[in-house]
């Protein structure tokens, strides 16, 4: 069988781009990065892909909000190839502003959560961090139980991801809306202790709503977290690997490992 074939998706300033695309060759796919601009010229790429990746980094230099200009561009130019490659169950995978732009085309947490009016808001946001500024340092998740096949195996897990992000406190619409996410085992990641408690801050680097790092949409098969998985890929990428030894892997080699395998399937 051969390699499943991921699209790294990129515009200016994506800088994630290539520690994404290592991430997924290392789990055993094969990637291509794609510049936005090309993809909305030949729609089809997206149906020649297994996995659809968009990474972390500054698109557009976040000049009208992180994530904004590339979600316009994909909800202008893609959002019936999007819903297409979703529904023959094609996976995505939004990382920082990656999730960001997820979030901002509506891809999570679902098309059941698109506004009903012009005057609704989006299902959520990602909004400023409590903190107001930019919160660059590691922190514990734990995996929750979700349906997501990017999840599959490591339930209840407690895993260690750096953060890097401005504007990555989760907030859902309505308290209706966050119950709705909670309900449908949409919740993939949520801000923890290092012994699994209850985080403040700077656990929880930014005040995410019900400390929530990361969601999926209704299917479970797009997922973005605001946390990097492919930044602890290698144990040695770890600031405490010479005191704590080398584990096997890196704590987010799994996810990729978990694309690549449902995506074979």
């Amino acid at each position: 069988m051969s390699a499943p074939r991921v699209l790294i998706l990129r515009a200016p300033g994506t800088n994630c781009d290539e520690e994404t695309a290592f991430a997924f060759e290392k789990a055993g796919g094969v990637c291509s990065s794609v510049h936005i601009r090309a993809l909305c010229q030949s729609p089809s790429m997206l149906q020649e892909n297994a996995i659809l990746a968009l990474p972390g980094g500054f698109s557009y230099g976040d000049d009208l909000g992180s994530g904004t200009v590339i979600a316009n561009e994909l909800m202008r130019y893609l959002a019936d190839p999007l819903k297409r490659f979703v529904e023959r169950g094609g996976l995505a995978l939004g990382i920082c502003n990656g999730f960001q732009i997820l979030v901002k085309t509506g891809l999570v947490p679902g098309l059941s959560y698109a506004p009903k009016t012009t005057d609704e808001a989006p299902g959520a946001t990602l909004a400023f961090n409590d903190s107001q500024r930019f919160e660059d340092r590691w922190v514990h998740l734990k995996i929750e139980h979700s349906t997501s096949p990017f999840l599959e195996g490591h339930a209840g897990q407690i895993v260690e991801f750096p953060v890097a992000h401005g504007e990555g406190k989760f907030v859902a619409r309505d308290a209706d809306t966050l119950r709705r996410i909670e309900e449908g085992k949409q919740v993939a990641f949520r801000y923890t202790t290092e012994s699994g408690g209850s985080p403040e801050f700077p656990d929880n680097p930014n005040g995410a709503q019900n400390h929530i790092a990361g969601i999926t949409d209704e299917t479970g098969r797009v997922m973005g977290l605001m946390p990097h998985p492919e930044r602890h890929v290698l144990p040695w990428q770890h600031p405490r690997w010479t005191r704590d030894g080398l584990k096997k892997e890196g704590d987010g080699l799994f996810l990729f490992k978990n694309a690549i395998k449902y995506a074979k399937s």
